[in-house]
């Protein structure tokens, strides 16, 4: 059903203004569409993200402009990031033309029990292994940036969970963000 709606969407977007589309599938179809509103972006925006071993990098391949992993090690991103580029081979797509993302958990402070306290406020065990979570110091935090970027991530989105922690936000943004970019 998913690939339906993926097929769907990318082609009512990819139609030009002014023609129709139409689309016979298992659970959708569609007659001389519209295909009107188009997207604001001139590329069509399509997010697929996931963990599956081969169905979910096949839509990536064949519908995304990006393809997200999260919650993951940084061993298993790198797996996932390769998986994908060689689906993208074997539908016939130039792997470059498909942007790789990263959704991490992600708790950051200067000292020891400030970070405590961050990841007891939002359910972070802070005393278990973080390979899947952005978790430490400024210093810390943008290293594991810089090795999912080696890895292929071009975007790497950060969960930050307790948005009421201004202090917290602010220290992303001027410690991590800053010099990550």
């Amino acid at each position: 059903m998913l690939e339906e709606q993926l097929a769907i969407v990318t082609g009512l977007w990819a139609t030009p203004d002014g023609a129709t589309f139409s689309f016979e599938g298992d659970h959708y179809s569609l007659l001389d569409a519209p295909a009107l509103p188009k997207p604001a972006q001139s590329t069509i925006p399509v997010i697929v993200g996931g963990g599956g071993p081969r169905r979910t990098p096949q839509l990536a391949a064949r519908y995304a402009t990006e393809f997200n992993i999260g919650f993951v090690d940084e061993a298993t991103v790198a797996d996932k990031f390769a998986n994908v580029r060689a689906v993208c081979l074997e539908e016939e797509r130039d792997p470059d033309t498909l942007s790789l993302s990263v959704a991490l958990p992600t708790v950051v402070a200067e000292d020891a029990a400030t970070l405590r306290r961050r990841c007891e406020a939002v359910g972070i065990d802070p005393d278990s292994p973080h390979d899947a979570r952005l978790v430490g110091t400024p210093d810390k935090a943008t290293a594991k940036i810089e090795r999912l970027r080696a890895s292929g991530a071009s975007r790497i989105y950060l969960q930050t969970i307790d948005l009421t922690d201004l202090d917290h936000l602010d220290l992303i943004a001027r410690d991590v963000i800053a010099r990550v970019r």
